[in-house]
């Protein structure tokens, strides 16, 4: 993934960019496909939703690469559904956001993901409640 900005992949970004291979491959074969479909089911809509969103959130500006904590931050989002319902052109202000809001809001969690490297079930539960939090307050 070209967001780890030259450092080596974690642990915790393995782990978390599993499912967002496995949308992107999808999306990208249900993309080639949906060009000659003219209706598509709900599933392969939202396939093909959450693979434009993900491949939103993949860009990243030159030179400015993420820690690890907020990458798999942005990448928990992702693969648990918090982007789904928010407009692809709105992916990159929501992660913005959320960047903002974890580093004023829950620094410790962050420098936990930073250290450990990997997310615990304490962790786990505590960026799903800090991104139920920020979506919420997200306009």
């Amino acid at each position: 993934m070209s967001r780890v900005g030259g450092a080596a992949q974690t642990k915790l970004i393995k782990s978390l960019s599993g499912g967002i291979r496995t949308d992107l491959a999808q999306y990208r074969e249900l993309a080639a496909f949906a060009q000659f479909a003219s209706d598509l089911d709900a599933a392969t809509r939202k396939q093909l939703d959450r693979g434009a969103r993900v491949t939103e959130l993949l860009k990243q500006a030159q030179y400015s690469p993420l820690s690890i904590s907020l990458m798999g931050a942005s990448l928990y989002a992702a693969n648990k559904g918090f982007m789904d319902d928010i407009d692809v052109k709105k992916v990159l202000s929501f992660e913005h956001g959320l960047h903002q809001f974890l580093k004023t809001s829950h620094a410790a969690l962050l420098t936990k993901l930073e250290n450990d490297k990997a997310m615990d079930k304490d962790a786990e539960a505590e960026l799903n409640a800090a991104i139920t939090s920020f979506k919420k307050s997200f306009a």
